[in-house]
């Protein structure tokens, strides 16, 4: 194959076959160019097609609405009754009766005392308002408790010794008044027909009141 053989010259033969090879290459070129033209012709329809496609809705906004679609309520009118409520209450009159929120109610003790011993507690009341106030400090009105640590009533003031009084006190703004009472170290009930007896050494919470109007607890120690 690679020797020809003939009348011609062995050049003739190879010049033959080179124009062969170099047609056949021309062929196969031109076929490769063309397929390749052809693909890249039919993606840049595709890409075309794409662009003018619109894009698809994503998931999340087919499941959650736009806040903008969402109508808020409006929200509803201030009628004249409602107005009124949402007021401040009206400043308390000067010379008036001190009402509970008026007044500031404390008991205080010693804080420590003997058992069987006869410690002195004072209620204090004070005005704290911005003006001047009447309230009744009558006697029967007052009331000192006092309670174990389990929560059982041991003494009160008005048990055994209920007083009856008509005391009736102008209070200026700020002004804090206190009365004293001296506890006897022993125990009571409101019949006061049980045995009165010292209370067992231990912590004891006391409690005032007023009337209506209560104070927070205090503690006294029995030692």
């Amino acid at each position: 194959m690679w020797h020809p053989v003939g009348e011609l010259p062995a050049r003739v033969y190879w010049r033959r076959r080179l124009v062969v090879l170099i047609v056949l290459l021309g062929v196969l070129g031109g076929a490769g160019w063309l397929g390749f033209t052809l693909l890249a012709g039919r993606d840049d329809d595709a890409a075309a097609s794409d662009a003018s496609r619109p894009l698809p809705e994503p998931a999340l906004a087919r499941v959650v609405p736009s806040l903008s679609a969402v109508a808020t309520p409006d929200p509803p009118p201030v009628t004249p009754a409602a107005a009124a409520a949402q007021a401040a209450a009206p400043a308390p009159t000067a010379g008036g009766s001190c009402t509970d929120a008026m007044l500031a109610l404390e008991v205080r003790t010693p804080r420590t005392a003997a058992v069987g011993s006869k410690p002195t507690f004072e209620l204090a009341v004070g005005n704290v308002s911005a003006v001047p106030c009447v309230r009744p400090l009558d006697k029967n009105l007052q009331e000192i408790v006092m309670f174990d640590a389990a929560g059982t009533r041991v003494w009160g003031s008005n048990d055994c010794f209920p007083e009856a009084t008509v005391d009736a006190r102008t209070l200026a703004p700020g002004e804090v008044v206190t009365v004293p009472l001296v506890w006897s170290g022993l125990t009571s009930e409101p019949t006061c027909t049980a045995e009165r007896v010292a209370p067992a050494p231990g912590t004891y919470v006391l409690r005032a009141r007023l009337d209506t109007k209560v104070s927070p607890d205090a503690t006294l120690a029995l030692e």
